[in-house]
């Protein structure tokens, strides 16, 4: 990823060092559930474990990640959010992520994921809790 130019991957539109590049590669707080969950997704698609472990909540988070390299995330859709504002303490975030599996044998196989996240504020910092998957796959 050419950190200068290209989109960022959550689909904001802006280019990712103004976008979930602030959140990444800076260390700085998302101001929201929504934002968190699109910088979570931007973690997932260009492979940032560190990130992804550091905004996950210490009472639900895996002491490994492990990444699938051959998964490519393509799309993120937020359907909705409940709370999970800048004065909230917990919110949640709706979303589709659309991907393709590129795994030499199904090339280009796409699937989505529908989840409703959960998400708390503690201490001023939003922290991914866990997720419910509504489906998966194609």
């Amino acid at each position: 990823m050419d950190v200068d130019d290209d989109r960022c991957p959550c689909g904001s539109g802006d280019r990712f060092v103004d976008c979930c590049g602030r959140y990444l590669l800076e260390g700085r707080r998302a101001p929201t559930a929504e934002a968190l969950m699109r910088s979570r997704y931007t973690g997932f698609a260009t492979r940032d474990r560190e990130y992804l472990l550091a905004s996950w909540h210490p009472s639900t988070r895996p002491d490994e990640l492990e990444l699938d390299d051959e998964m490519i995330w393509r799309r993120l859709d937020i359907v909705s959010t409940d709370a999970g504002g800048p004065w909230d303490e917990s919110g949640t975030v709706e979303f589709v992520a659309h991907y393709r599996v590129d795994d030499g044998t199904a090339i280009g196989k796409r699937g989505r994921l529908h989840e409703t996240s959960r998400f708390v504020r503690e201490d001023g910092r939003w922290l991914y809790v866990d997720g419910g998957f509504d489906s998966i796959g194609d």
